[in-house]
């Protein structure tokens, strides 16, 4: 027989109903298990305490799949309900005590890696009693959490489509660059053309990537297709493929933050380059931000200001005419 409600109030415990509730919305265990950095075994126990607790199944299994069943579906409504109030509060705890506590979830492409971990640090010295929470991940996993609602703040290096209904506030420059090892044969030309480096062994990075995409435009735009010779999710594994000889390929320029213009991997001289991006702070439309996002938000962009000043002084220490363009206008409604 299903529990009483009273009984349910004494056996049903936040934790369970988190680990529910991000299992309804995945539908995969492993998923919910890596979101809440839990192992599989544990993530399923406490399910099935929870479902020993209603008293009845709150999932079904059809082949390799997870449906709710109707209860389930009844329960995962009433978890968005309890998590929404619980946010709320929050948020009215934070306003009621300033910056002294509260949680900031942050999701990021994998490129904004040598960007938002310094600007969480920074944040964190100012504001030390804040917890922080931040995912790396590709682009389209990103969009996947965007569209899920579950971080506060994404951070992507091009808006997304139409078909998200977001906000888009640039913070910071990102210009991709064609990078080769130093001993490359057109490391010392001016202007090559584009056509040369089609000619050249491309690594690239995964399907999916936004850096990828932005270079198949450019590509594309020109009749031209780059010779792909491997593809890696990593962009320190293309770094070391480069500066290997292993081929040529296009990165954001941070990714040679830490080794500067003198290591072994260089900047070539490339007509079309570099690929004027940025870096958005995004988030749903209409979604209220708590005071903690928020002043993160505006942190970000004052953070920003100082990137786009680091990124001229690499560009121009650059042996290349190359410069760094200004922000696109805010995508924010009059």
């Amino acid at each position: 027989m299903p529990a009483s409600d009273k009984d349910l109030g004494r056996k049903v415990t936040l934790r369970q109903l988190k680990i529910f509730e991000s299992l309804a919305r995945h539908g995969s265990v492993t998923r919910a298990a890596e979101e809440l950095y839990l192992t599989q075994p544990t993530a399923s126990m406490q399910v099935k305490k929870l479902s020993d607790a209603v008293g009845m199944p709150l999932f079904e299994q059809i082949g390799r799949q997870l449906h709710l069943t109707e209860i389930g579906r009844d329960l995962y409504e009433t978890c968005q309900e309890i998590f929404g109030s619980l946010e709320r509060l929050e948020m009215r705890v934070a306003d009621m005590e300033g910056l002294k506590r509260g949680t900031l979830k942050l999701a990021v492409v994998t490129t904004a890696k040598y960007f938002a971990p310094r600007v969480l640090g920074h944040f964190k010295q100012r504001y030390s009693g804040i917890q922080v929470s931040l995912k790396v991940s590709n682009r389209e996993r990103i969009l996947e959490r965007l569209a899920a609602n579950e971080d506060d703040i994404y951070i992507m290096g091009q808006k997304p489509a139409e078909d998200f209904e977001v906000e888009a506030v640039p913070i910071a420059p990102n210009p991709l660059v064609v990078m080769a090892s130093s001993a490359h044969p057109l490391a010392e030309q001016a202007r090559i053309p584009l056509e040369r480096i089609a000619e050249e062994p491309y690594i690239a990075r995964e399907e999916g990537s936004g850096i990828r995409e932005s270079a198949r435009q450019l590509f594309a735009s020109h009749g031209l297709q780059p010779n792909i010779i491997m593809e890696l999710s990593s962009n320190e594994a293309i770094k070391h493929a480069v500066a290997g000889g292993l081929g040529v390929s296009v990165l954001s320029l941070h990714s040679l933050t830490l080794e500067g213009s003198e290591g072994p991997v260089i900047v070539l001289d490339v007509e079309g380059f570099p690929i004027a991006r940025y870096w958005y702070a995004v988030y749903p439309k209409g979604k209220k931000l708590s005071v903690v996002a928020q002043s993160f938000l505006e942190f970000m962009v004052e953070e920003g200001g100082r990137a786009a000043e680091h990124m001229e002084r690499m560009m121009q220490a650059l042996p290349t005419s190359h410069s760094i363009s200004r922000p696109e206008p805010l995508d924010r409604d009059p």
